[in-house]
């Protein structure tokens, strides 16, 4: 006779299933656990190293940031999506784990199944900077002149496919308008550009562009978040001063790969939200331009397939390919 044969021997199998499933929750992590990143010295970077430092006292065990750089983040995001899903091997990277399969024909990760959300550690909003000679003090006036002005603007990025010119591919459509695209390698060329005059607008990282509207060199219109922010107080976002419902931030995320435990990624999720929520951690983070989040795998995922829909549009409408 087969143990399933015997009465009550189903409820006894599940006791056992269930049983076993808690106490491999109970015990995780048994071994050190490696935070995988691609941006070495960079925002996710720094967002890593101050979880993994955050956490390692209260989860037991040892947690190492390894950096992985290389082929625009590919090398970082790939090795992750083909790791055990065991709850061992951690992704921590931006938005660029969902934006980069809608740019490139052929990518080694989908970031909808080779990948389970933990959490949206943090953000960053951009900052929409203009030349000071260019006549135009708000969003709402900065549209009207571009509307007058159609192909006469230029406006700068860190490339193609960048996080800022994507966001300023959606600023065009949203507000109808055509202001033409200058790809630059990297933020400083183009700001510098900006500053000379050679280009009229930018959304710029707050860091790069806040020392220089400070000084007077360039003029700040709005901050890109929903919502006003902490890293620019008294700046108006861009849907409240001429563009309802606009909204473009980045985002840098922690992942697992597919089908790790969910034992393991409510652990994950618990411990690191905590440790971004303490008010020490939101200090760190704000001062290098970045706001905590902190929010549950669900609600992180949600974000991901939103955003998809949203920059997948934009993308294919501009037909904007990476670099």
């Amino acid at each position: 006779m087969h143990i399933t044969d015997r009465p009550g021997a189903w409820v006894l199998s599940f006791l056992v299933m269930i049983g076993g499933a808690a106490v491999w929750a109970q015990e995780y992590p048994s071994k050190p656990i490696r935070i995988i990143t691609g941006d070495a010295g960079g925002a996710v970077d720094f967002t890593a190293r101050v979880i993994a430092l955050g956490i390692t006292s209260p989860i037991g065990q040892q947690v190492i940031v390894e950096n992985r750089g290389g082929a625009g983040g590919a090398i970082a995001i790939g090795s992750v999506a083909r790791a055990a899903p065991d709850g061992y091997t951690v992704l921590a990277y931006s938005s660029a784990v969902w934006i980069v399969p809608l740019l490139q024909d052929k990518v080694a990760w989908d970031p909808l199944t080779d990948f389970s959300p933990v959490t949206m550690a943090d953000k960053s909003p951009g900052i929409v900077v203009v030349h000071p000679s260019l006549p135009a003090r708000t969003v709402k006036e900065l549209i009207a002149l571009a509307k007058a002005r159609p192909g006469a603007l230029n406006y700068a990025s860190v490339g193609s496919g960048s996080h800022p010119h994507l966001a300023t591919e959606l600023f065009n459509s949203m507000a109808g308008v055509h202001i033409v695209h200058v790809p630059y390698k990297g933020t400083a060329p183009g700001v510098n550009d900006l500053i000379s005059g050679q280009v009229q607008m930018m959304i710029a990282v707050v860091s790069a562009a806040v020392p220089h509207v400070k000084s007077g060199r360039l003029r700040a219109l709005a901050v890109t978040s929903l919502q006003p922010s902490a890293l620019l107080p008294g700046l108006p976002t861009v849907a409240e001063s001429g563009l309802p419902g606009y909204e473009s931030i980045q985002m840098f995320g922690i992942y697992v790969p597919a089908k790790t435990p969910a034992g393991a990624v409510a652990k994950l999720n618990q411990e690191i939200v905590r440790t971004l929520h303490r008010t020490d951690t939101k200090e760190k983070l704000l001062a290098v331009g970045l706001e905590v989040v902190g929010d549950t795998p669900e609600q992180f995922a949600a974000t991901i397939k939103a955003d998809m829909a949203k920059m997948g549009k934009v993308i294919r409408d501009a037909k904007i390919r990476a670099d």
